[in-house]
């Protein structure tokens, strides 16, 4: 069992750093850039430099104009909110969308750390389920990996809302944060829950959602009558998926949804990605990272 999980994790260290190095690192870095300008050094005031630049105090001393230097203030937190609940279990395709996220948060959290920054991760269902604050290194990589792998959840819903205002709250300075989650979490009325909790989040941090489904999620097959279960709900349900009519109004539930996922995401200006475990994740987040540089 732990040589299983081992091997795992090595496995996606291995895929994942590499993207990183070869792909994603220098897309990273250009489309979260910093929080402004820090101090470098001095140096000597060459023709061409702005004078609003010029230190006053080193140029009475050295009796010589002398000038600041500025470089961008590099250093970030990335945050990792990962949604855990029941459904990141389903995948019909390639993977299950619990493999999808792990790769995917694997190659952010090394493309953070090849740039120098710090990575940290909030695990959430209904509730926050376990916080890892930010820190370098690869160990501490490593260790986000391996409780991508085998963490298991308390809860098995959904509460975006709690994992974006723990976010707020817990992390004081600006960070990036990354949300990988399916983003269906509605309310009796099928609009979005986390809409107001989203909003702060996104004035405070750097947000962007990753949001992950399966093909099959979208529409049913046309096998007859089948049992279908809710992994967060528990509740199950018989489909008669010969009928077009039963077919057309899933479909028709889908794209509802996923509209008002959408919606709420660009109210908020949220940047954001669909990606499905049947395709290849490199173009989306390099989509992603090259329409915020």
């Amino acid at each position: 069992m732990v040589n299983d999980l081992l091997k795992s994790v090595r496995k996606i260290e291995i895929k994942t750093r590499g993207l990183s190095r070869q792909i994603f690192a220098g897309e990273y870095h250009s489309a979260f850039k910093g929080r402004g300008m820090a101090f470098s050094e001095v140096r000597e005031y060459q023709y061409g430099d702005d004078v609003r630049n010029m230190d006053w105090n080193v140029t009475a001393r050295l009796n010589a104009p002398y000038v600041k230097i500025f470089e961008e203030e590099r250093e970030l937190t990335m945050m990792l909110l990962i949604d855990v609940s029941g459904s990141r279990n389903f995948g019909t395709v390639q993977k299950l969308k619990r493999d999808l996220m792990a790769e995917v948060a694997a190659v952010l959290s090394f493309s953070a750390s090849i740039n120098n920054d710090k990575v940290g991760a909030l695990f959430f269902s209904d509730k926050v389920e376990k916080f890892i604050p930010p820190k370098k290194g690869r160990t501490h990589l490593l260790r986000i990996i391996r409780e991508l792998i085998e963490f298991e959840p308390a809860g098995v819903q959904t509460d975006v809302s709690a994992a974006l205002q723990y976010l707020t709250n817990a992390i004081k300075k600006r960070c990036t944060a990354f949300v990988l989650s399916d983003m269906l979490d509605f309310d009796a009325n099928g609009q979005a829950r986390f809409t107001d909790a989203l909003k702060i989040a996104a004035n405070k941090h750097d947000l962007a959602a990753i949001r992950l489904y399966d093909p099959r999620e979208t529409e049913l097959p046309k096998v007859g009558i089948m049992q279908l279960r809710d992994a967060e709900s528990g509740k199950e349900i018989w489909v008669n998926t010969s009928s077009r009519k039963v077919r057309n109004n899933y479909a028709g539930w889908w794209r509802e949804a996923d509209r008002n996922v959408t919606q709420a995401l660009s109210k908020c200006r949220v940047d954001n990605v669909r990606i499905s475990t049947s395709e290849d994740y490199v173009k989306p987040l390099v989509r992603l990272f090259e329409s915020r540089s």
